[in-house]
């Protein structure tokens, strides 16, 4: 393993361990001057590289430990979540929101504040109430909700240290469905913009091209016992009756999880691909995503769209999604309603660099906060001052790590060499 998942990033370690236990992760980090850990490696910059020592914890024990009189349930680190998801189920519980990929390990996507969507759910991180890792001196250590810098230890970016279990709030299992809307005109979804995300438990707007007239798909994650869903007067759009359609116009409609109206678990429903099949355009992509106040959506939109000559050419699809407020420090929807605009890039960086350039003048202006796991162009290169308690993380990180054990060059970028 040389690249990340989408091959644009060539990994610089000198040697790559897989620790068997909790016991050997800390004589690792002990007696090494650069150590970080990756996940799954679906980050699209150089978060997890090093020129020291990249650890993986996806070979300690994987067992999930569900306490149903607690509504928690601890779970290791670098195990997917859709592994979690299945242990969870067999109990009869659930979490309450999971991201599009359930392929992604459960650390990696809480460091990094990886989202679904729903303006009533938070994004993945809120679900965490506690997290055990090693720190910079190979002890162990728990912080819990609640305690002092809790909110600075869950979206940390591994700057902390490296996390072996996180425990997470669990809530009784649901059903959901998943109806698909296509070809939804541009002007009375932004008019009744928060009438189209607040019907349903989750909703996603999927965008092939700024330039189109209509939005070409507006998916709808449902309860079951809701009612037939229908989008708001004045919205046309087809209902979809296919079984599954891919938001990919060029990837596979077999990745994608059941749709037209068929109730399923929340686990075959709340992500959009498959647990058993490559998701989104099978790593051949390049991914950004940016997190703006909810009541600026329909205002940066419109603009975006002033920009589709510049972004259309270097772009596979763009989805549109909301999240609730929380209080996680390097989170993008700290203190208010979120609405991500995400997109994913045809493997062309020189294109991707123009459309970067378009979407960040957007962007500039509506106080913007960039996805921690995604790329950026040069105006948000300086990703940490967007957040508002960017400077108490920074000090968070230079007290748990004053060696700088954990940094690397993205790091360095973010809190300063």
């Amino acid at each position: 393993m040389t690249t990340n998942w989408a091959g644009n990033v060539d990994f610089s370690a000198t040697r790559i361990a897989r620790p068997a236990s909790v016991a050997e992760l800390q004589e690792t980090v002990a007696a090494n001057d650069r150590v970080r850990a990756f996940g799954t490696t679906h980050s699209f910059n150089d978060i997890a590289d090093t020129t020291g020592v990249m650890v993986t914890v996806a070979d300690l024990p994987s067992e999930v430990d569900v306490h149903p009189d607690r509504r928690t349930a601890t779970v290791p680190a670098g195990v997917p979540f859709a592994r979690v998801a299945a242990a969870l189920q067999a109990q009869g519980l659930a979490l309450s929101n999971l991201g599009s990929l359930p392929h992604i390990s459960v650390a990696g996507a809480v460091a990094t504040g990886t989202h679904g969507s729903g303006d009533r759910n938070p994004i993945l991180s809120a679900q965490v109430s506690a997290v055990e890792y090693v720190r910079a001196d190979g002890e162990l250590a728990t912080v819990r909700r609640g305690e002092d810098a809790f909110n600075g230890s869950v979206v940390a970016l591994g700057a902390l240290g490296i996390a072996t279990r996180l425990e997470l709030d669990v809530r009784e299992t649901f059903d959901l469905r998943q109806d698909l809307f296509l070809d939804a005109d541009w002007e009375p979804v932004l008019a009744d913009f928060d009438a189209i995300t607040s019907g349903t438990y989750s909703t996603s707007l999927f965008i092939q091209g700024w330039a189109s007239a209509a939005i070409d798909q507006v998916l709808w994650k449902s309860t079951v016992d809701s009612g037939e869903p229908a989008l708001p007067a004045g919205v046309r759009a087809r209902r979809s009756l296919a079984r599954a359609v891919s938001p990919v116009a060029a990837a596979s409609d077999d990745t994608v999880t059941l749709q037209a109206g068929v109730p399923g678990p929340w686990l075959e429903r709340l992500p959009h691909f498959r647990h058993d099949a490559a998701p989104s355009n099978a790593g051949d992509e390049l991914q950004s995503e940016y997190f703006i106040d909810r009541s600026l959506a329909p205002r940066v939109l419109e603009a975006l769209r002033r920009e589709a000559d510049r972004i259309d050419p270097a772009l596979l699809v763009s989805e549109i999604r909301t999240m609730a407020a929380d209080d996680l420090w390097l989170s993008g929807a700290y203190r208010r309603d979120t609405v991500g605009v995400h997109f994913t890039w045809k493997p062309d960086t020189t294109a991707v660099e123009g459309a970067l350039a378009a979407v960040e003048r957007v962007l500039a202006d509506a106080d913007a906060r960039p996805h921690w796991g995604k790329l950026v162009g040069p105006a948000f290169a300086d990703r940490l001052p967007r957040f508002p308690r960017g400077r108490a993380f920074r000090e968070l990180a230079e007290y748990a790590d004053p060696k700088g054990k954990f940094r690397n060059a993205f790091l360095d970028r973010v809190l300063g060499a």
